[in-house]
């Protein structure tokens, strides 16, 4: 089996964020958020792996090939609910809350994994434009806010 760091900075090498930091900077904290819920340590690949098939050329069958297919299903959950197109917002916000709350009768862990990813998306929202900013925070209230708080995890509800 691969290590998943290794992975994850081979396939975002030269990615960079709004910040300017190292795109592996996000799936590492996305994998710290998950490792500070004391999760196993298998919930955590999935962190470093969440954007690999969604924002490389890394295939879910290569995802497998490496980790498993435990790991694979997961990361392919994640990457299902991403890649749902919009008419408006509104629509969005709909067929996302759907398609989580189908992630999460699939598998719970999924949606750690994407609440996880919002909570660093979150703590660096101020590297994205204004308009952005208001966009990703209303969404976050609405949608994300809410299953942190009917999964009894309030600490990502308030970000901490």
């Amino acid at each position: 089996m691969k290590r998943p760091i290794s992975s994850s900075a081979a396939v975002h090498q030269g990615q960079v964020r709004l910040s300017g930091e190292a795109y592996l900077t996000h799936p590492v904290e996305v994998a710290g958020i998950l490792a500070d819920m004391n999760s196993m340590p298998p919930r955590s690949f999935p962190g470093l792996l969440h954007d690999t098939v969604e924002d490389t050329l890394t295939t879910i069958e290569q995802v497998r090939e490496g980790f498993g297919k435990d790991v694979a299903f997961l990361v392919d959950g994640l990457t299902k609910i991403s890649k749902i197109t919009f008419g408006s917002q509104e629509e969005r916000q709909q067929r996302i809350s759907g398609k989580m709350m189908l992630a999460m009768s699939s598998d719970i862990r999924i949606l750690l994994v994407r609440l996880a990813d919002r909570i660093h998306n979150m703590r660096t929202l101020n590297f994205q434009p204004a308009n952005r900013q208001q966009y990703i925070a209303k969404e976050t209230i609405e949608l994300y806010a809410p299953l942190a708080n009917r999964l009894g995890i309030n600490w990502m509800k308030v970000g901490t």
